[in-house]
């Protein structure tokens, strides 16, 4: 029976997840891709693309994102889910029934640890080969015919030296109307303007260049003349056509190593892909390094002849002061010091150029390699973080024990942005060759983990840590933020309170408060010297305490509805806050040593001892008035009787 109710529990647990993961995934999932349709968004708009073009890009969109897609959503179901349980009580119904948090999460383990196989699967399987095809996609809707940019009744300054404009345009058979075109050419004074009737635009093949050809226009353009000095006489001619072809310059982004770098980028692979790449690659890597190094060696700045014991003796002949380079030099005519000057320069000149080239094409290659690495490792830790952020959500949840969208959402988003920077960064500078690429694509594993392990530890043990209830309280107390009492009338009432006898109790308090506040003297300032390093309990005011709220506990389970107005008018007192600052003495002498703070605690003190005097004051006036009251009952009820 005991292993059916668990696996009841479990099963309940799982629904209570799945909704919520389904939901929060699809959220997920469309917040990401507007974020990653930004980038794109240019790609898209003007270009006459048809609905199964776009649905073929977003498709293979949301197939990219959505390893991405699944830690965000793992971890705010996970946090929405104890949430929930926690704020229903349910969660501690379940660890009265003796079962531990970590029994309550077992059933929701199995399930991530099958998310993250299907981070895994889509990294490793569909992911390569949905980003081949939507990187492929882009390509062509790049390729697209150029007037199918140009935007109807503005100016398109997108071609070089030339503005158009378009009146209208058939999306179908891609013809113009109404075309008006300035042509720059150099200076005011060499400009052309061309009108049309109509005219269709196409590429060349090489995608460098425009073909335009118009129907029924005239062209005018300036005949520029360095002779002429008053602009208003330079001469222009006017031509008046059916047909025109004309050749614009326009580079499209066009170029046939872009197919070829989409097959070779390292997100277009899977890891078994990667992990043989690599080896070719690093095989490749070093058969360049030994060429460049032969290179060198066989360069020797242009002295093949020179041997490591010829530098050696002229090294210890200019020592020894036998060669003077210096007298050398000038016993050489000025033309052949020149010579020998060019020469040396310009061998220099060659060198650096030549190990620029060599190390820029070095350092090119170790980024092939880097990015390949890079993307096998995140493929795991994209996976392992699913499993993590359930770690992190699960425990907030219950700790926090808040349900809905508002705190589990606000503490997922920290959460997210944390791993996004440290993620983001990590690999840039993994790429970049600032980080070991093991440690920048870890870098965000590493700060969640111990995270997770954290929480964990903190919700298996109870702990408040994320109580925001807490804080609050702890907040009102350090600034003196005085707590409302709230007394409501019961439904079920079990037993009357004993009217008479909280009437003499209150009465009693009343006299002793009277003699506390002139024992006391409240509304003086507070001795120092006792407040940091004699500081103690007022015993008297916490037994006045203990009688006054008694007496309110019974007699809020009166019926009468003055009575429990009355209630609500009784302060709440902080019994300690005017007598000592820290329940630790060492902590109050360190306080009273800082000065500055130390200044603002005795301030507080003696503020809190002034809210006493008033507090007190409240309370017999509060007393006098249920004291009347209770009489008052009495006597209506001695009426009845008689």
């Amino acid at each position: 029976m005991e292993f059916l109710r668990i696996k009841k529990l479990d099963i309940f647990i799982v629904k209570q997840f799945g909704l919520l993961f389904l939901g929060t995934f699809f959220i997920c999932q469309f917040v990401l891709m507007m974020q990653f349709l930004w980038r794109y968004v240019d790609e898209l708009i003007g270009k006459g693309l048809t609905m199964d073009v776009l649905a073929q890009f977003f498709w293979y969109m949301g197939l990219m994102l959505i390893p991405q897609a699944f830690p965000l959503a793992i971890l705010l179901s996970s946090l929405i889910t104890f949430g929930n349980l926690g704020e229903s009580s349910e969660l501690t119904a379940i660890k009265a029934a003796g079962i531990s948090l970590m029994q309550a999460f077992r059933s929701l383990i199995v399930v991530v640890c099958l998310i993250a196989g299907c981070s895994l699967f889509f990294q490793d399987v569909v992911g390569p080969h949905a980003n081949e095809s939507f990187y492929r996609l882009l390509l062509a809707m790049r390729q697209k015919s150029p007037e199918l940019e140009i935007p109807e009744g503005i100016f398109y300054d997108g071609i070089p030296g030339s503005n158009l404009y378009v009146q209208k345009k058939d999306m179908e058979t891609g013809k113009l109307y109404g075309i008006m075109i300035y042509r720059m050419n150099g200076s005011y004074e060499d400009q052309a303007i061309i009108l049309a009737d109509s005219g269709m635009m196409q590429s060349t093949a090489e995608k460098k260049h425009l073909l335009l050809t118009l129907y029924s226009g005239e062209w005018f353009e300036n005949m520029r003349s360095q002779d002429v000095v008053n602009s208003a006489s330079v001469p222009y001619r006017r031509e008046t056509f059916s047909i025109k072809n004309i050749l614009l310059d326009f580079d499209g982004g066009f170029s046939t190593d872009d197919v070829a770098d989409i097959s070779s980028d390292a997100r277009s692979k899977s890891m078994s892909k990667i992990y043989h790449d690599l080896d070719s690659i690093r095989h490749f890597n070093d058969s360049v390094g030994r060429a460049f190094f032969k290179d060198a060696t066989r360069y020797s700045l242009k002295m093949p002849t020179l041997t490591k014991e010829d530098s050696l003796k002229a090294i210890k002949e200019a020592k020894a002061g036998k060669t003077n380079i210096d007298t050398i030099m000038a016993k050489l005519s000025t033309d052949r010091r020149q010579r020998a000057t060019s020469i040396a320069l310009n061998d220099v000149h060659i060198a650096v150029s030549d190990l620029t080239m060599k190390g820029d094409y070095s350092k090119m290659l170790n980024t092939i390699d880097r990015r390949h690495q890079i993307e096998m490792i995140k493929k795991i830790t994209l996976s392992l973080s699913c499993i993590i952020f359930f770690f992190i959500g699960a425990p907030l949840g219950a700790i926090i024990r808040k349900g809905g969208l508002g705190v589990p959402v606000i503490i997922s988003v920290l959460v997210f942005i944390i791993y996004y920077i440290f993620e983001n960064s990590g690999s840039s500078m993994a790429r970049a060759d600032n980080w070991t690429v093991w440690f920048g694509t870890l870098i965000s594993t590493m700060v969640l983990l111990p995270m997770a392990i954290f929480f964990t530890y903190k919700a298996n043990r109870d702990s408040t840590v994320f109580n925001f209830d807490v804080y609050k309280n702890a907040f009102m107390a350090l600034f003196g933020i005085k707590p409302k009492r709230h007394v409501t009338k019961k439904e079920v009432i079990i037993n009357d309170p004993d009217y008479i006898a909280d009437s003499e109790i209150l009465q009693q308090i009343s006299d002793d408060i009277t003699e506390y506040a002139n024992t006391h003297h409240l509304l003086k300032l507070p001795n120092p010297i006792k407040v940091f390093f004699r500081g103690g309990n007022d015993q008297r005011i916490k037994e006045i305490n203990e009688i006054y709220e008694q007496v309110i506990e019974d007699l809020s389970n009166s019926k009468d509805k003055v009575i429990i107005n009355e209630l609500n008018n009784y302060p709440i007192i902080a019994v300690n806050a005017h007598t000592r600052l820290f329940k630790h003495k060492w902590l109050n002498i360190i306080s009273g040593l800082i000065i500055p703070f130390g200044l603002f605690l005795y301030l507080r003190m003696w503020r809190f001892r002034l809210r006493l005097y008033r507090n007190l004051k409240q309370i017999k006036q509060t007393n006098e008035r249920i004291i009347q009251r209770i009489a008052e009952r009495e006597k209506i009820i001695q009426e009845r009787n008689l």
